[in-house]
């Protein structure tokens, strides 16, 4: 009996072990790998636990509990990365009002449920740029598997300035308004934003996110004037430096990302007004552009409908919303560098790869609008050797859809299987 439970122990402790885990085979049609230009046909990744164990050709056939996933039809290619994302919000109207009627649990449900909207549109790695907070504890509750969504980078709350765009109380009546500050990320002057940036890595976030101009949907006026001194940012910067994050500035007027990108930021989100001055800066620095432009068109549209935002954020939208794509097609062909973002909350969640469409109508060839999405942000974000391309070694993140999307990018807003970890979400 005793070297039977003994035998029994010993089965059950080499089947759960790596070596004797259930393999799953993706036989793919085609394969983008992010690593090569071209399509490579027939061809089969070996997922082993959460990782790539192989990329082989042809069709490998199964041993043993090998499981064969069929993508013959499909073209296979890495997780998309969406680096700007709002997942505790979802734009609609008369929305200003949540604010008053939302707790924090309400909040939370619903940002579960953008996370696995996003997850199945085959964005299986974002960057959440500003929440309440509610964003570092939904970043939690995914890695730990209580619920599904892509992996989250979060800044947790922004960073603003009294009164600009993310101070939590713009519109508010006076008596609610208070004079909220770096705890609630509100700042004026040097030692305030050292005091945010440590408040923010006090409350686990990932990354700082600071709002260096005027913004579209804050209730307020000002959509572009710069909002921080260049001595603010620089303060940002230097305190970030010393906890390990990055730090990304959103911008739409020219002066506020000159500021910002002197100040030495990581990403430059929007960049709408930016001008020749601020292209040249933006090369020298080597900071990154992450355009937005479906937000830009999106709140541009939603302007249109009466009654959808306040009063002081309509005229923004309009005039703002529509230049983004414009804006894009000149940093592109001057050579600054870009890098796939879309403002998804701002629009409906689900819909982030219309952006790849408009990228491409813009000017940017398909295969260097996906490697936005893929290898460039994987390497911003410092995970170069995890997540980003289709390699041994890497994170099973992987997505396929039915076209060659260098033929039709559109293909890529029609995800027919996602893979994330190497479980998989949807097949």
């Amino acid at each position: 009996m005793k070297n039977s439970r003994l035998t029994h122990l010993l089965f059950l402790l080499l089947s759960t072990s790596p070596l004797f885990a259930q393999r799953t085979l993706l036989h793919c049609g085609s394969l983008l790998d992010g690593v090569g230009s071209d399509l490579q046909r027939e061809v089969t990744v070996v997922v082993e636990g959460n990782k790539i164990a192989a990329v082989q050709k042809g069709y490998t056939r199964p041993t043993g509990s090998d499981r064969v996933v069929d993508l013959k039809t499909k073209t296979v290619l890495p997780g998309l990365i969406d680096m700007h994302v709002h997942l505790e919000f979802e734009t609609r109207r008369g929305g200003a009002v949540d604010n008053f009627t939302q707790n924090v649990p309400d909040v939370a449900f619903l940002a579960a449920r953008h996370a696995r909207t996003t997850l199945l549109a085959g964005f299986t790695t974002v960057r959440d740029l500003g929440g309440t907070g509610v964003n570092v504890a939904l970043r939690n509750a995914v890695n730990r598997g209580l619920v599904e969504g892509p992996r989250i980078l979060t800044s947790g709350k922004s960073i603003a300035t009294t009164g600009g765009h993310a101070d939590p109380t713009n519109g508010y009546r006076r008596d609610l308004m208070g004079d909220p500050g770096p705890k609630e990320g509100v700042i004026n002057g040097p030692e305030d934003a050292r005091k945010a940036v440590r408040q923010r890595y006090k409350e686990g976030a990932d990354l700082i996110k600071i709002t260096a101009t005027g913004g579209v949907l804050s209730n307020a006026k000002d959509g572009s004037g710069p909002q921080f001194t260049e001595e603010e940012v620089r303060a940002v910067v230097e305190a970030a430096k010393d906890y390990g994050f990055a730090v990304a500035a959103h911008a739409h007027g020219a002066e506020g990302m000159k500021r910002a990108i002197r100040a030495g930021v990581t990403t430059i989100e929007h960049g709408t007004f930016m001008d020749d001055e601020a292209i040249a800066l933006f090369k020298k620095h080597g900071t990154y552009f992450v355009p937005t432009i479906i937000a830009g068109k999106t709140v541009a549209d939603s302007a249109r409908i009466f009654g959808y935002y306040p009063a002081l954020v309509t005229p923004k939208a309009l005039a703002i919303g529509p230049k983004i794509q414009d804006t894009f097609a000149k940093a592109y062909k001057a050579g600054v560098k870009i890098s796939f973002g879309t403002d998804a909350g701002v629009f409906v969640h689900g819909y982030n790869a219309k952006e790849f469409e408009y990228m491409v109508e813009a000017g940017m060839p398909p295969l260097e609008a996906i490697r936005s999405a893929t290898t460039v942000n994987a390497e911003l974000l410092g995970m170069k050797a995890q997540i980003g391309s289709i390699e041994a070694g890497k994170l099973a993140d992987l997505i396929a859809v039915d076209q060659n999307p260098i033929q039709n990018i559109k293909t890529l807003q029609q995800v027919r299987f996602v893979m994330k970890d190497g479980k998989i979400y949807k097949e």
